[in-house]
């Protein structure tokens, strides 16, 4: 179906941004937001200032909207209650707000630290069960279910995309097995936007030969990465912390951060 107003949520963040310059043109509206301030609107584009925490304001955000690209929300570690408020609460706020405006399909960028606690050397697919490494993680599991409960029983089509490491380039060894290029980040929303599915969960990752993911379903579904790691290797693959559980995990320091457990007893 061709979209008439898109909206992109965490407009202002990091992924917001080289989202709303890779995204321009596309769309005849695309709407942005961010509880933060952000650049002014420019040709097609409309700019609305919203606190996810307020269910009232993200109802009237998704009025008129015909797809949501939702990456608002604290996109770190962080308390208790900034994740409560800005992860779990504002994403209630915004498929709520998506079924009472009549949206039908919302691309969720979930996070590769909902199954951060899962050994490296266990290759998984989307079917793995949920290991969130931290309070940020457990927030995307959330959304993840949360998008389930409005796809099968309210048809809000949701592709969640556990996003690995999405840079420019990556950073250390761990990011050659979950680094994302942005261009590969839009092949993979141009994929959310066209293809056909009721509920998914796919990989957020370029073509990584050292990938942690099975990511056949996003192949499935018409993604085809074209960008890899693998030519960093060379000046990467010695780049590793000193931290055993950051080592042992595919979430890296945050499944280390303020760990207590076994590391024998994780997935």
């Amino acid at each position: 179906m061709p979209y008439q107003r898109v909206l992109l949520t965490g407009a202002a963040g990091h992924l917001g941004r080289v989202l709303r310059a890779r995204l321009a043109g596309r769309f005849p509206v695309l709407r942005l937001s961010d509880v933060a301030e952000m650049d002014p609107a420019g040709p097609g584009e409309e700019v609305m200032r919203c606190d996810l925490a307020n269910a009232d304001a993200v109802a009237e955000l998704c009025r008129g909207v015909d797809a949501i690209l939702h990456f608002g929300g604290r996109s770190n570690e962080d308390s208790w209650d900034t994740i409560l408020s800005a992860n779990i609460a504002g994403a209630i706020h915004l498929w709520e707000g998506a079924r009472l405006a009549g949206v039908r399909r919302i691309i969720f960028a979930s996070s590769n630290h909902a199954i951060g606690l899962h050994r490296r050397s266990t290759r998984i697919d989307h079917r793995a069960q949920a290991a969130p490494d931290g309070r940020y993680g457990l927030s995307k599991a959330f959304g993840e279910d949360l998008a389930a409960l409005y796809a099968y029983k309210h048809g809000i089509a949701a592709l969640c995309i556990r996003i690995g490491s999405s840079f420019a380039e990556p950073a250390d060894a761990r990011q050659l097995s979950t680094w994302m290029s942005f261009d590969d980040l839009v092949r993979m929303i141009e994929v959310g936007l066209g293809a056909d599915y009721t509920y998914e969960i796919v990989y957020g990752v370029s073509d990584n030969s050292r990938s942690f993911w099975d990511n056949s379903n996003a192949e499935r579904l018409g993604y085809l990465p074209a960008d890899s790691a693998d030519r960093f290797a060379a000046a990467l693959a010695e780049k590793r912390t000193a931290d055993p559980v950051a080592e042992l995990t595919q979430g890296g320091t945050f499944s280390s951060a303020e760990f207590s457990g076994d590391p024998s007893a994780l997935p």
